[in-house]
């Protein structure tokens, strides 16, 4: 009788204990990464296509925006924030864009008019504008001029850096917003700075014009990226594919473009619950000292399989862009729910890459998740995690913005996202820790490959 009750005790006691483990690597494996929220609609007051960066000198401080004049700080890793105005001589029209180097000084593009009518006007004065801050994004020069040809439009900007702080930024010129006319043509062009302050004179990259009624066929999403060793590259979208054009030395670039994959349905296309939605494509490229230095890396997303089933993916090429992998799906997708409006990032200390996007898959109206994609081995594979505390129910009602946003940097993580509640917009972000996510591997040190001419 001792003998079997020891037995049967020592058996509960093995079971109770495996089942208190499982709660409690239940309970961290899922544990919610606490939102915050930066900002909301008012009246006066619109908040949409959020952008963020991490200060790479003291990631604890951190700066977001938003359109049309929004900044906020924080200098405590994301436990208290700062809002602040922006004002330029140019007018604040939207698109904002952040950067950081590795002196810790931030570059904040946005679009501006000086008429105050954006470039929906007949005046068509609107350029893009670079703002220095070096005191974490507490203030901000007045600003430099980018692009100012008139009476074009200028429109849509993205940024990047070299390793010597070289600044580049990308955009669509319009012969005339919104145009329906044959001969009205979009391209992409581009111009560069070693200080933020003077621009070169802008650069045609696109060699296919797209037209100006700013769909499918208009030629949009410029985005550079630039390795290590200063090749430059540049995507974008026009007529339902996506393009690349590369530069080794900064001056020669490609007489033909490089169509990398099909975009079929184009990148304008529709989604329950917003007034416009898009798949534009973004380009990002390890700088890291991981095995996948050199590695670029692009996402978009289409509806290839249908308007009502929208998908995010991924591709990657190891050879500069001669040659791209297939299309890889992100998330766990079902028939008839939607993955889309996707950002990526590559954590430049780890080389580990990540992918924020919205997705309907565990509901059967407009509900929407925030969801995080995450590849540790140079995107062979990704594991996704739920960011967003509860879902949001957007409406076509209001604006929603263009894009979201993500940064990464010392493995700190900073997806950025709107969301609407009852017909109006706010701007969230997380301040996640990657061993919140997954352990880390043994970093391996990137193989030196024969040079390409």
């Amino acid at each position: 009788m001792n003998r079997l009750f020891i037995f049967d005790q020592t058996t509960v006691n093995m079971r109770l204990y495996i089942l208190l483990f499982l709660v409690f690597f239940s309970v961290h494996s899922f544990a919610q990464h606490k939102n915050i929220k930066l900002d909301e609609q008012t009246e006066i007051n619109k908040v949409a296509e959020p952008s963020i960066a991490i200060n790479h000198k003291d990631p604890n401080n951190i700066v977001a925006a938003s359109v049309l004049d929004n900044i906020y700080t924080t200098k405590d890793g994301g436990l208290t924030w700062r809002k602040i105005k922006v004002t330029s001589p140019s007018g604040m029209y939207g698109d904002p864009v952040l950067i950081s180097t590795d002196k810790g000084t931030f570059y904040y593009f946005h679009r501006s008019d000086p008429t105050g009518e954006g470039s929906r006007n007949e005046k068509n004065l609107d350029h893009i504008v670079c703002h220095e801050s070096n005191d974490g994004g507490l203030t901000w020069d007045e600003g430099s001029i980018i692009g100012s040809n008139p009476p074009k439009d200028q429109d849509k900007p993205w940024a990047s850096l070299d390793d010597k702080g070289n600044l580049v930024v990308t955009w669509t010129q319009f012969d005339k917003y919104n145009n329906t006319d044959p001969n009205c043509q979009s391209l992409i062009l581009l111009s560069a700075s070693s200080n933020g302050k003077k621009w070169s004179k802008p650069l045609q990259i696109s060699q296919t014009p797209g037209n100006c009624s700013d769909d499918g066929n208009t030629a949009k999403g410029g985005m550079p990226a630039i390795s290590g060793d200063g090749k430059m590259f540049v995507s974008w979208s026009n007529q339902g594919k996506i393009f690349l054009d590369r530069s080794f030395d900064g001056n020669m670039w490609l007489t033909n473009d490089i169509a990398v994959t099909e975009q079929k349905g184009g990148w304008n296309f529709k989604v329950p619950g917003h007034d416009r939605c898009n798949g534009l494509p973004i380009l990002m490229i390890d700088k890291s000292k991981s095995h996948y230095r050199g590695s670029l890396y692009l996402t978009f997303s289409d509806q290839r399989n249908g308007a009502n089933n929208t998908d995010v993916w991924f591709m990657r090429s190891v050879n500069y862009g001669d040659n791209w992998t297939s299309p890889m799906k992100m998330g766990i997708d079902s028939v008839g729910q939607h993955q889309y409006l996707p950002w990526m990032t590559v954590d430049q200390t780890t080389g580990y890459i990540y992918i924020v996007y919205y997705d309907r898959r565990n509901y059967a109206d407009n509900q929407t998740d925030v969801y995080l994609s995450y590849s540790i081995d140079g995107g062979s594979s990704f594991k996704n995690v739920k960011i967003s505390e509860s879902p949001f129910m957007p409406t076509d009602a209001n604006f929603f913005g263009d894009y979201i946003n993500v940064y990464a940097h010392k493995g700190i993580i900073t997806p950025i996202w709107t969301r609407m509640d009852n017909g109006k917009t706010s701007v969230w972000t997380s301040v996640i820790k990657q061993e919140d996510l997954f352990k880390p591997k043994p970093q391996q040190k990137a193989v030196k490959g024969k040079k390409k001419k």
